[in-house]
């Protein structure tokens, strides 16, 4: 058999074709020197600086020097500026952290890590502090914008937080229908029939590709307009607050509020044209309120999402929480919303062959788009992160259908419902809804995916309503802590009485101690111990001994 090469193949070549290559080089390098001689690109010449005829010569070189100063502390100033800012956010991000940090503190001495588990166990749970900003958003505004996903408006609605602006006093709420572009118009004119028999409904979609005017930017040319750039519904939006504002005669606030990923900070940076506030694909960006002056007499406020109750059903939290893929599985998440599709329409949307359950669904999915783990088999957990993923995002188009009969919510009666209209331009409001609903390029109803809806989805705004969740990695450190500080010897002597009278081997216990992940470090070390065991057995050969 013939042994295979085990050299590297040569780069030698050939000296006709090294030279033909260098003259192809060469050839390049004058075709570039001509281009740029046509361009009339010259080299940048030395500054000879103040010639010494020149009158007046040592007060110009006293203004340069003097401009040069001005300059380098106006950099100054920048840079410091800066910092202070970074400096704000970082407070802000540390403060209002959405979980704790996974990361285990490293043991110190002196007792050091103790007083750092007391410090973190003190700190106060970030969905209170999520509460706290939300009841400061409603109480500062006089019209208070409850942000929906068109796609699932009912869902998107929070009882708990609508009856609370109702008690808050003479505050208007208005309904906004962002990311209108991703249902049928059908769909869409029929929840607007249906919801703004309730309140005052703005058809909205948010533009999605701002850019932000604080980083400067060279544009060369005017690309083409991106299907999301164009934001519809802003002209209706702004006429509805600016009459209300010329009705009562003064400056307001315009609280804006709904569950993650609908669409409110993009909804906020579309009125203002700019990108001000945080936007992002991951849900639960805003994490406290934040003020933007639209004009001299209306101001915004940005607010956190509504904290979703446990309480709810599988699919509402899966939808409507940003923790819910850790929390849930991500295959009971995304089974749950799966569960409430239609079949037919998800085939077809994701080109998949007919599925019996959602195991099989994702396993398909997952070979669809290449989704592999070790060894070749499906990723069916990362298929079901892509579903979530898609479902809670801003690209894939479903709908639900309003309910057949309109029925007023438990929390108005219609006293509160004339209230809320009172003070708006009604008759406008509708022309502008009905040009918005024109202008919109939705799908079509064959395109789109029919969605059971799981009706209102209950909200938490008291403080005292959270659940106390205590983290679990550290209740094990304090364990562990406290049976490293007891005598070893000891221990020792009670693990081999107590497996004495039980019948059961101290090894077995600590077996059923130890978690998965160090049984299958003991496990390989086990087997390490054993290979070894056989070769010293099989060095070991006693040639004395006949064996048969």
């Amino acid at each position: 058999m013939k042994r295979p090469k085990l050299k590297k193949a040569s780069k030698r070549m050939t000296c006709h074709k090294r030279y033909k290559i260098q003259k192809k080089v060469r050839e390049h390098h004058r075709k570039l020197r001509k281009e740029a001689k046509k361009r009339g690109h010259k080299k940048s010449r030395k500054d000879l600086g103040v010639p010494n005829s020149a009158p007046f010569k040592e007060a110009l070189l006293r203004e340069a020097e003097l401009r040069k100063q001005r300059l380098e502390e106006l950099k100054q100033q920048q840079k410091l500026d800066r910092q202070k800012e970074q400096e704000k956010k970082r407070k802000l991000d540390t403060n209002s952290a959405v979980e704790p940090s996974n990361v285990e503190p490293v043991k110190e001495e002196f007792g050091q890590c103790n007083t750092k588990n007391k410090a973190k166990a003190g700190k106060q749970n970030p969905k209170k502090l999520y509460c706290q900003e939300l009841k400061k958003v409603i109480e500062a505004s006089d019209v208070v914008l409850e942000v929906l996903d068109a796609r699932d408006p009912l869902g998107c609605r929070c009882p708990q937080v609508e009856e609370a602006i109702v008690q808050g006093g003479q505050k208007k709420l208005v309904l906004v229908l962002n990311k209108s572009d991703l249902v049928p118009k059908e769909n869409l004119e029929n929840w607007l029939n249906y919801l703004k028999k309730e309140l005052p409904t703005v058809v909205f979609k948010a533009s999605t590709n701002l850019k932000d005017k604080r980083k400067i930017t060279k544009i060369k040319r005017k690309a083409a307009p991106f299907k999301r750039e164009v934001c519809i519904g802003k002209e209706g939006l702004w006429k509805l607050l600016r009459g209300f504002r010329e009705m009562l005669g003064k400056a307001i606030q315009v609280g804006v509020i709904g569950f993650p990923n609908v669409g409110k900070s993009s909804i906020i940076n579309s009125l203002k044209q700019e990108r001000i506030c945080n936007v992002g694909v991951s849900m639960g960006l805003t994490r406290s309120m934040q003020v933007v002056p639209l004009d001299k007499q209306i101001t915004i406020i940005d607010g956190p999402s509504f904290i979703v109750s446990p309480l709810n059903s599988p699919t509402a939290l899966a939808l409507r929480s940003p923790a819910s893929i850790e929390v849930l599985k991500p295959v009971e998440a995304a089974s749950a919303i799966l569960s409430q599709a239609d079949a037919r329409q998800v085939v077809l949307k994701f080109t998949v062959p007919d599925f019996k359950n959602s195991l099989e669904f994702f396993t398909l999915l997952a070979q669809r788009r290449g989704l592999h783990q070790k060894g070749g088999g499906p990723n069916v957990e990362g298929a079901a992160k892509l579903l979530w993923s898609e479902w809670t995002g801003g690209s894939l188009g479903y709908y639900c259908h309003p309910p057949a009969s309109w029925t007023l919510s438990p929390h108005f009666n219609e006293s509160t419902v004339a209230d809320m209209m009172w003070g708006f331009n009604l008759e406008e409001l509708g022309k502008n809804n009905a040009h918005s609903i024109q202008a919109i390029r939705g799908p079509r109803l064959a395109n789109s995916i029919l969605f059971q809806s799981s009706g209102l989805t209950n909200g938490i705004i008291e403080e005292k309503d959270i659940p106390e969740e205590l983290p679990k990695h550290k209740d094990k450190k304090q364990e562990t802590e406290d049976y490293e500080d007891t005598d070893a010897d000891q221990e020792s002597v009670d693990e081999e009485a107590s497996a004495k009278s039980s019948g059961v081997s101290p090894a077995r216990e600590t077996w059923e101690v130890l978690p998965e992940e160090s049984q299958a470090d003991v496990q390989s070390a086990r087997c390490y111990v054993l290979d070894g065991m056989t070769e010293e057995e099989d060095d070991a050969y006693d040639f004395s001994i006949d064996y048969v």
